[in-house]
């Protein structure tokens, strides 16, 4: 069954990213711009799970403070609870699984992407390419100074940095404002939210100094691309209602 499943991914995801890369790096023999036209493209095929994450992020955000209240009125009656709070999702039709939706589907293409720029990609190339793609011989992996193909602390920086930024903007948008003092289990969850505000960055600077910086390149380039992605769409929606999931 497993490997089954790997033959699967090599066929649906690995391969056919890994020849999209060669493809964009055939036009101008430049590693980091394949990088980043594929990581456009993949954040354009993402967009609709992106925007429906977003207004399910944002809807959660706006219903807390009501299953907030609840879990307090009724912190003795666990039933009486789950019916309460089901009744909210009901009436707001926000499904609650929604937002898994995107992770699972970014995180296979996330996963490919990883293994394709720790492996050695001369050595992809000849084993993993499609027919009507040609050989490449030598792919050069030197951006700006840059070896791809080997960690760098100012990519693992950057990605630090855009990752806070990406994280900092998204919490400031989904955060409950409220005029009162927050309660005990109010403040509970802005304190996580805060804490992951610097967490991830911090996450993200040493796993990417271990790794090819061609992840870092693809990580801050996806981290920018979010950002405006999300400045966009909470501007438009900024504007009119929201719609419901």
């Amino acid at each position: 069954m497993f490997e089954f499943l790997n033959q699967l991914y090599q066929i649906i995801l690995f391969q056919p990213l890994f020849n999209l890369l060669v493809l964009l790096y055939l036009p101008f023999k430049n590693l980091g711009l394949a990088i980043f036209f594929v990581t456009l493209l993949i954040k354009g095929l993402l967009f609709p799970l992106d925007l429906k994450n977003l207004k399910f992020q944002k809807l959660m955000s706006e219903i807390q403070p009501k299953i907030l209240e609840i879990q307090s009125k009724y912190k003795d009656n666990q039933d009486k609870q789950v019916e309460e709070i089901m009744k909210i999702y009901k009436n707001t039709k926000l499904n609650p699984f929604a937002g898994f939706l995107p992770l699972l589907v970014q995180t296979p293409i996330f996963v490919a992407i990883f293994q394709i720029f720790r492996s050695d990609l001369n050595s992809l190339s000849s084993n993993l390419l499609y027919s009507f793609v040609p050989q490449i011989g030598h792919l050069q992996t030197l951006f700006l100074g840059i070896d791809l193909a080997a960690p760098s602390l100012v990519l693992a920086v950057l990605a630090a940095a855009t990752q806070f930024f990406q994280t900092k903007f998204l919490t400031e948008k989904t955060t409950l404002q409220t005029n009162k003092k927050q309660t005990k289990q109010e403040a509970i969850p802005a304190m996580l939210q805060k804490q992951m505000i610097y967490m991830f960055p911090i996450l993200t600077f040493f796993i990417l100094t271990q790794l090819p910086s061609a992840l870092g390149l693809y990580w801050t380039i996806m981290s920018i691309f979010t950002i405006i992605q999300q400045y966009f769409i909470f501007k438009k929606q900024g504007k009119e209602n929201y719609g419901r999931i």
